[in-house]
């Protein structure tokens, strides 16, 4: 129903602005790289390559003395197909170009003609694509029936996020309904398509529901009081210039949802699945019995994935660290900068929802398989005397075996 009532029916259209992610982009080659003079460069005015900025303090004699690139690159796509232009590249420069490279380029059609190209990036799709079809091949040899059906739940949650949850974002919808909406649709969808219909699989539902919505809560509140604009870089910049009725400490507080909902299914499914597994192995054991010895198993669970958390986020932001480090900042003047308390309030809420998700689903699950499927101990009144000897066999069964063996 909430996909229903929010449904965007596609991303607003806005004119491009030119800057950052919003420019007009087409596929191109370089055909050619012959080297050049850094001083007869410099000399002529020739500009070098778009966005592959040269490194600041660069000493002059370096640049005098230097081997430039002078590198011609061929339009593949779009109406000036064919066309070519030049680009210099300064030896420090980070990216170098290298002949027959496959390279983005960026068109801008109100510069002066010499200008209108410009390299931007290099054309990756071939080794992501490789890539995406080894790991598709390893889930499904390994995960077998699983695999696929694992795969296909995950191209579900890229549709549910590229055809509703941005582009409802984008049309001006609350992000927190639009984040928490998608998170549930996916989560249902994946879980169920991999893991079928069974109770087993709704009480891994309802842990994590559960978790959401604490992790909802408390994102909300802590962000709200923490101050955070959720406007910290230049994406986040050109985002709110773009569609500046967007709520940007909304759409954190969205992002927190959907980064926590991957780690949460992993946790209340294995929780789910420990429980169940205890009770095939010891079917006596009541609903007690079963919390306690999952929850020994979720603290393991816990350690792991608080940890796993924290060093994701930690390595996404690692070039902002080291940054930190080199002006020398102290430890609370990194913790108090908005780009890295972001990181801190994200990390903790999301670990938070986590932990609690552990108690929660095993309780749950405790209670269901135990209710489901009643252990042995519940067949028999407590207190109940036991025949001599142990044994569990009826009185008449017993009787009829001894007057057979009379007979």
């Amino acid at each position: 129903m909430g996909l229903v009532v929010l449904w965007p029916g596609g991303a607003p259209s806005h004119e491009r602005t030119g800057v950052g992610f919003d420019r007009q982009t087409q596929q191109a080659t370089v055909t050619q790289v012959v080297a050049v003079s850094c001083k007869a460069v410099n000399a002529s005015g020739d500009t070098p390559t778009g966005d592959t900025s040269t490194a600041e303090g660069s000493s002059a004699q370096q640049q005098a003395t230097g081997s430039c690139k002078k590198a011609t690159i061929r339009v593949d796509t779009g109406d000036d197909k064919g066309r070519t232009f030049t680009e210099i590249v300064q030896p420090d420069q980070s990216r170098q170009l290298h002949q027959g490279e496959k390279v983005v380029v960026a068109y801008e059609p109100s510069a002066p003609k010499d200008l209108q190209y410009s390299v931007t990036d290099v054309n990756r799709k071939f080794p992501l694509v490789l890539l995406a079809g080894i790991f598709a091949l390893a889930v499904v040899v390994v995960g077998r029936l699983r695999g696929v059906m694992a795969l296909v739940a995950l191209a579900i949650s890229f549709m549910v996020l590229t055809l509703f949850i941005l582009p409802a974002i984008l049309q001006g919808s609350n992000p927190l309904v639009v984040a928490v909406v998608g998170a549930s649709a996916i989560m249902l969808i994946a879980l169920y398509l991999c893991h079928g219909l069974s109770a087993r699989t709704s009480v891994a539902v309802l842990g994590t529901l559960v978790s959401l919505l604490l992790i909802g809560v408390l994102g909300s509140g802590f962000i709200g009081w923490a101050a955070l604009t959720g406007n910290t870089d230049d994406n986040t910049g050109l985002i709110h210039g773009l569609y500046p009725e967007i709520d940007m400490s909304g759409l954190l507080l969205a992002g927190v949802i959907i980064g926590s909902l991957g780690v949460l299914d992993d946790v209340t499914v294995t929780q789910t699945s420990a429980v169940w597994e205890l009770h095939e192995a010891n079917p006596t054991m009541g609903w007690r019995g079963l919390y306690r010895a999952g929850i020994r198993i979720g603290r393991d669970h816990i350690a792991s994935v608080v940890n796993t958390l924290v060093l994701a986020y930690a390595g996404a932001a690692l070039p902002l660290l080291l940054l930190f480090s080199i002006a020398q900042s102290s430890v609370g003047t990194v913790a108090n900068s908005e780009l890295v308390a972001e990181e801190i309030v994200r990390t903790l809420v999301g670990s938070i929802g986590l932990v609690a998700s552990v108690p929660v689903t095993t309780a749950l699950a405790a209670l269901v398989v135990s209710a489901d499927r009643p252990g042995q101990e519940a067949a028999a009144p407590v207190g109940a005397a036991q025949p001599a000897g142990g044994s569990t066999q009826p009185a008449a069964a017993r009787g009829g075996r001894g007057r057979r063996r009379k007979r």
